[in-house]
């Protein structure tokens, strides 16, 4: 087609055009998800334990070799509290996407049934992580002492969340979804000291995870389609304030982190390093749950395709105090 006849193109024409192209990717994301679908018990625990001779979390991802003063005992003891974190926080944040997902599904009740299969599937599978992560907290609480504790309450940062727009929701679970499968692909997949379990934990979900954030995606750019631009410059807002919420609950759960990890070694740390043990694991937890996802280039992308130079620049304002923390 011509330049000349695309700008003839008519709105209507246009619609049906995207309409097509989103159910020909929910149909791709229908089959992916029909072809990994998998089981707790069948395919990722199959009776065995958590290593606890091996790590649980990459060095890539804990940064525990900024800790030079750390034995390889004591790293390996902190990639086990972080690790419990991670998939703790999984769950919880997987308490809004479910229920987002299902928000989304009941629109398309009496519409596009491709989409509807699709979402529906989503859902059920986002139900099933929260129950994979719930167990997964069992075994490893069997194993480790006490004194380990989820602070932040998964209903009431849902509800929280939930209270913002569409648009802000989406765009959170879209990065939410990005930085899962990087994770996986960059950290996770590569490295053979993880317990078996531990990788394969991720493996599975990261199957299901891709067909996700491609949803994600659609369901994203179907909100912000339908935006005003005073609407749209809402959103923008809102989103900043779920990324502070994300980083005050990664930072309150890194805190206590850090406490249970020194209480757990057979040591006393000096003043000195029980700071820089503190300031390791938030930075930690802030890569892995916020700049790794707002850094990731899809998300980039559409961020950037969706709104303007100056909400782009709010957002990027926003970041900047956690960017800053890498050190």
């Amino acid at each position: 087609m011509s330049a000349a006849a695309a700008m003839m193109v008519s709105p209507a024409a246009e619609k049906l055009f995207q309409e097509n192209s989103d159910r020909a990717r929910y149909a791709r994301c229908i089959k992916a998800s029909k072809r990994v679908r998998w089981d707790i018990d069948a395919d990722v625990f199959r009776g065995r334990a958590f290593d606890f001779r091996r790590k649980f979390l990459p060095d890539a991802l804990t940064k525990v070799n900024d800790l030079a003063f750390l034995t390889p005992d004591e790293k390996r003891s902190m990639s086990h509290v972080q690790g419990r974190s991670y998939a703790c926080l999984f769950g919880l944040v997987e308490r809004f996407i479910s229920a987002k997902t299902l928000e989304l599904a009941s629109k398309q009740g009496l519409g596009d049934q491709v989409a509807l299969e699709g979402l529906v599937r989503f859902s059920d599978e986002e139900l099933k992580h929260q129950e994979l992560f719930r167990r997964i907290e069992s075994a490893i609480s069997a194993r480790m002492p006490g004194g380990f504790a989820l602070i932040a309450d998964a209903n009431e940062v849902a509800r929280q969340v939930l209270n913002k727009s569409s648009w802000a929701v989406l765009a959170l679970t879209c990065h939410i979804e990005l930085f899962t499968q990087a994770h996986y692909r960059e950290s996770i997949e590569r490295d053979d000291e993880l317990s078996d379990l531990y990788r394969d934990v991720f493996r599975f979900h990261w199957l299901e995870e891709c067909q996700h954030a491609v949803m994600d995606e659609i369901e994203w750019a179907r909100e912000d389609r339908g935006l005003s631009v005073a609407e749209r410059d809402i959103a923008v807002d809102d989103f900043i304030a779920l990324l502070r919420l994300l980083d005050e609950v990664v930072c309150t759960q890194s805190s206590a982190d850090a406490g249970y990890f020194m209480r757990l070694c057979d040591r006393t740390f000096s003043p000195a390093e029980q700071q820089q043990i503190r300031e390791t694991m938030m930075r930690a937890y802030r890569w892995q749950y916020i700049v790794s996802g707002a850094q990731h280039p899809q998300m980039m992308k559409m961020m950037s395709g969706m709104v303007t130079r100056q909400q782009l620049q709010r957002v990027q304002a926003a970041l900047a105090p956690i960017l800053a923390s890498r050190g």
